[in-house]
């Protein structure tokens, strides 16, 4: 009877040990299972991110991305004017320069149930198309000033960075003002510079608006050729650009 106790009490206890071997090898094959899925997600999200980062690198600077409700405005040159002013002392005589070009692309995305969501296109002027009431003046801002003759220099552009003051609401038909913040690039030269733009709703498929700010023109290493008649140009050039844009 002893004997078939001890047999008995032998077997179970074995069994319990095959048992207990089989369940951590189990246990261990399963965290092994787990480490490597866990592994393999963690490079797969790397290589995601390596990949994503790699095409931002290569193809510039993302677009600001709208809300999903929101409609595109899109400037036309129609009722759109860029323009900058500067003094000079022609002749003896004070005189305010002017040039302008109706040649602006860009767009304005707004959700009308939340306009402090706006977003807007970087900006761009065909700087080689600017006039004066000269001519022999626009020959020089091509040629020497501002060099648009050159294609590299063809375009100043403006690259949002940050917009702030938008409202909440806005009402058809009542002005609101808020500054935009971004990257002015003028020939081979950028700086950062605050636009302010007071913008109206004329209804829900137009907008018009007016960003101005002043830059400084040796900021941008904008130098005047020495011409006899021209005794004195300004540091400070206000800019300006008059728009309409249009949903759709």
């Amino acid at each position: 009877m002893l004997k078939y106790v001890g047999i008995r009490f032998f077997g179970i206890t074995a069994l319990l040990l095959v048992t207990l071997v089989l369940a951590a090898c189990a246990a261990n094959s399963s965290a092994g299972e787990s480490t490597t899925d866990a592994a393999t997600t963690s490079s797969a999200t790397e290589s995601a991110n390596t990949t994503t980062a790699e095409n931002s690198s290569e193809n510039g600077p993302a677009a600001p991305v709208a809300a999903p409700n929101a409609v595109t405005f899109t400037i036309v040159q129609e009722g759109t004017e860029a323009r900058f002013s500067i003094y000079e002392l022609l002749m003896g005589q004070d005189k305010t320069v002017v040039g302008t070009t109706s040649a602006v692309e860009g767009s304005i995305s707004v959700d009308p149930a939340n306009p402090s969501t706006a977003t807007i296109s970087p900006i761009r002027i065909d700087a080689s198309t600017l006039a004066t009431d000269s001519s022999r003046r626009d020959g020089a801002i091509k040629r020497w000033i501002l060099e648009t003759n050159q294609a590299d220099y063809q375009y100043i552009t403006f690259t949002p960075t940050a917009v702030e003051g938008l409202p909440e609401n806005v009402n058809i038909g009542e002005p609101f003002t808020f500054s935009i913040i971004g990257d002015l690039t003028i020939r081979d030269v950028t700086k950062q510079e605050t636009f302010t733009l007071t913008v109206t709703a004329n209804s829900e498929t137009e907008l018009v608006g007016l960003g101005q700010t002043k830059v400084m023109r040796s900021d941008y290493n904008l130098t005047i050729p020495s011409v006899p008649s021209v005794a004195n140009v300004g540091e400070e050039v206000p800019l300006e650009i008059a728009f309409t844009a249009v949903a759709g």
